[in-house]
């Protein structure tokens, strides 16, 4: 930081939100929705337009994220199935966006589950299961990056063209279940299980839905993410999963972009938020 932040100057955005400004920045405070909604958009226009792809990304993924907590409390979830635990950072922006509810997160490669129970040790409600999730039992070799992501699909040429850490991977044994399988375990001591479905698996959503068998008619929503264009062979597009998530009676409620090619622009993939067939809109008497 190159200025001392006493000399910078607090400026009121909302009822609930500060701005501090910096000497000479030039700002931007847009008011979304109308005055009742009291929500306001503080942006840089110059650095917005200059760096657009990471000023969008840090938009959607802000949105997304309110998303996801709005849709948990319109449907009342209270049991949430985190496939693709990875480092935590899913299950740590529910609780802080206010999520009480029960967290089963399912993570497969070793030092990452190793990471999620130390995070949840203090986290009675948030659970930890040692294996990917499936449309079969089994063993595999899964794909593991230098980075943040692991799949067990090869990365697709284009992939590897547009993400170098896509072409250095390293391989571990992990086991695979079927949710329908595990499924009285991670409702146990639930009275009324409300459950909603995360699925972050770098192209193996698909076959984490199928195992579940037709335990999907309990799910209140779920979230996937989708690709327009597949960074791993064998991935489906987001044409596919919508037809079949939409088969099984979810409904699209948001989507959200993840990343683009800065090359052609193009987007790569999409979060995707629904609605599950075990949601019942509350009926107004009148």
């Amino acid at each position: 930081m190159d200025q001392d932040i006493a000399t910078w100057t607090p400026q009121r955005v909302d009822d609930d939100a500060w701005l501090l400004v910096r000497p000479g920045a030039r700002r931007r405070v847009r008011q979304l929705g109308p005055p009742e909604v009291e929500a306001s958009i503080v942006y840089q226009p110059r650095s917005a337009r200059t760096r657009q792809g990471r000023f969008e990304r840090a938009v959607a993924d802000f949105l997304g994220r309110e998303h996801s907590a709005w849709l948990l409390r319109a449907v009342g979830a209270n049991v949430v199935l985190d496939v693709g635990g990875n480092k935590g950072q899913y299950a740590k922006s529910l609780r802080r966006n206010g999520y009480t509810g029960r967290i089963v997160s399912f993570e497969p490669v070793a030092h990452l589950v190793e990471r999620l129970r130390e995070l949840s040790a203090d986290d009675p409600d948030w659970r930890i299961v040692d294996c990917a999730l499936g449309d079969e039992d089994g063993t595999a070799e899964i794909n593991m990056t230098p980075g943040p992501l692991s799949s067990l699909l090869p990365a697709s040429e284009f992939g590897r063209d547009w993400a170098e850490n896509l072409s250095r991977t390293t391989v571990e044994e992990i086991r695979i279940r079927r949710l329908a399988d595990l499924w009285d375990d991670v409702m146990a001591g639930l009275d009324d299980p409300r459950p909603f479905l995360k699925m972050d698996t770098q192209g193996y959503d698909l076959e984490t839905f199928r195992g579940a068998g037709d335990k999907v008619q309990q799910l209140l929503g779920l979230q996937s993410e989708v690709a327009m264009v597949p960074i791993y062979d064998g991935m489906p597009r987001l044409a596919e999963m919508l037809d079949i998530y939409e088969a099984a009676g979810f409904q699209t409620t948001g989507m959200f972009p993840v990343n683009r090619d800065r090359t052609t622009l193009r987007a790569i993939e999409f979060d995707l938020m629904m609605v599950g067939p075990a949601y019942e809109p509350e009926v107004d008497p009148s």
